[in-house]
């Protein structure tokens, strides 16, 4: 296998990881939490982290969950499908990312797949669990319950920011990566 294709091809096992992960920790939330908050288990004793068990039928923070069921199909399911599709299709065929931006859209991509899976598997709704306490930031005093997919895309997301910060900084100067 030549340079470049296992380049491109190694960072695809974050993908696989963390569709894994994602997939098998929602697994174990669905079978041993029950549904919509009738038990929340505090993590640290202190309120920070909550582990608990929610669905959300949308997309972040319950956007469009009143829009008609044809529609949300199109917005979660096709849409989703499709950038994920040319997400990947450009992955494999740019030779513009940086090593750290390859390893971010791995990163995305699997995210990105995890919660696909759930919308198109899961019936109830994507599985979230995560609660975290947000001190009234943003007049909230607990961010939107959330899962390993999510974290993954926001994650990656930073991480492909700054890997295009430090990219175009480095070849303001002459340095390449």
């Amino acid at each position: 296998m030549n340079e470049t294709v296992r380049h491109k091809l190694l960072p695809l096992s974050l993908t696989a990881l963390i569709v894994l992960i994602d997939q098998g920790v929602k697994a174990f939330i669905v079978k041993n939490w029950p549904l919509e908050g009738s038990f929340i288990k505090d993590v640290f004793d202190n309120g920070f982290l909550y582990i608990v068990h929610v669905r959300n039928k949308a997309i972040a923070f319950s956007l469009g969950e009143n829009l008609p069921a044809n529609v949300q199909f199109v917005l979660f399911i096709i849409a989703p499908v499709v950038v994920l599709g040319f997400v990947f299709w450009y992955y494999l065929n740019s030779h513009d990312f940086t090593r750290l931006q390859r390893w971010a859209v791995a990163g995305i991509l699997g995210g990105g797949l995890g919660n696909l899976a759930d919308r198109i598997l899961r019936p109830g709704g994507v599985v979230d669990f995560i609660s975290v306490r947000f001190y009234g930031i943003l007049w909230m005093e607990r961010f939107p319950t959330f899962n390993v997919a999510d974290s993954s895309i926001v994650i990656c997301c930073i991480l492909f920011i700054a890997g295009i910060i430090v990219s175009s900084k480095n070849s303001e100067h002459g340095v390449t990566l």
